[in-house]
């Protein structure tokens, strides 16, 4: 199958991030990216997507903050058109902002109902299409040289025409942040797996009961990565949770149904993930970006120097 759009979930108010992300979206805070550019958090996410070949974003946001979006990217790009005239750089950024802001569509979730009921409102965008899922406060950096994270899960979900999400091997202390899953190794593909069984947040007790996947490391369990491309059946069976009347619609039932319904597949995804809500997230995640980069040298550098300052008063 062919995924041509992709779903970026970015309606929560950040209340981890209080009071940065009280005073502005937490998807807009600057990072520097790989290319040595500081760009709001969200438009990495895009061009994620863009560049492994999705063609239309639909971002899930708060009332209102649609307009505050193309507001803040349109003031973006007329300030790099402005003052750097004739520069290469900032017109091949100009150019990717207005890429991005041709290619965007806003829905908007009018009541946090849960991470379920957020998906459920790009139905109407994805219009009955597969499509790539990504989180707003994810960034997410490759191991594997010219192939993003968002590239070698679409490529599997191509090749085997099937919803597939990707994880990590996480270490058991972990696995209380994630989603949690098992399943069989698929024969033949290395790192791929069918899913049985999935529990949200797990303790370490119910995970070695139940979680245990044959072939990983010792004290290791398969977490979700944050990254999912979905078939259009997982709308059906979220909307049998919505007309239940819930206040908190879950993914993560909804995802066992789909692994119990149909074909539904697990990629260990060479790289990692940096949640950008966690406490020294956005830190992590500016450190990995760095070292990943044009700028590794400078990163290492500073970490060096860093680390030198605080041992020097320590001393």
């Amino acid at each position: 199958m062919k995924i041509k759009k992709a779903v970026i979930t970015a309606a929560a108010r950040g209340e981890r991030l209080y009071p940065v992300a009280d005073t502005i979206q937490k998807a807009m805070l600057p990072v520097i990216d790989t290319d040595g550019l500081h760009k709001p958090a969200i438009q990495i996410i895009a061009e994620e997507a863009f560049s492994s070949g999705i063609e239309e974003l639909g971002v899930v946001c708060a009332p209102g903050d649609g307009d505050r979006y193309i507001r803040a990217f349109t003031s973006l790009r007329d300030n790099l058109v402005s003052s750097f005239k004739g520069v290469d750089w900032a017109k091949k950024e100009a150019e990717k902002i207005d890429h991005l802001l041709s290619r965007v569509h806003f829905a908007e979730q009018r009541e946090p109902l849960g991470y379920g009921h957020a998906i459920y409102c790009a139905r109407e965008f994805v219009n009955n299409e597969p499509f790539l899922l990504l989180l707003g406060d994810y960034l997410y950096v490759s191991n594997v040289a010219q192939k993003r994270c968002a590239a070698q899960l679409l490529e599997l979900a191509n090749q085997e025409n099937c919803s597939v999400s990707a994880v990590n091997p996480t270490i058991e202390h972990q696995i209380s942040r994630y989603g949690t899953l098992t399943g069989k190794q698929v024969a033949n593909r290395n790192g791929v797996y069918q899913i049985e069984k999935i529990i949200e947040k797990p303790s370490l007790s119910v995970a070695e009961l139940e979680l245990q996947t044959p072939g990983l490391r010792v004290g290791y369990y398969l977490c979700f990565f944050g990254m999912h491309v979905f078939t259009p059946a997982i709308f059906d069976i979220l909307q049998k949770y919505i007309a239940q009347g819930g206040t908190n619609i879950m993914l993560t039932p909804a995802l066992q149904q789909l692994a119990e319904a149909e074909t539904y597949l697990a990629l260990e995804v060479k790289g990692n993930r940096y949640d950008l809500s966690r406490r020294h997230g956005l830190l992590r995640a500016q450190i990995a970006l760095g070292l990943a980069g044009e700028a590794n040298s400078e990163t290492l550098t500073t970490i060096v120097e860093l680390l030198a300052e605080a041992n020097s008063r320590t001393v």
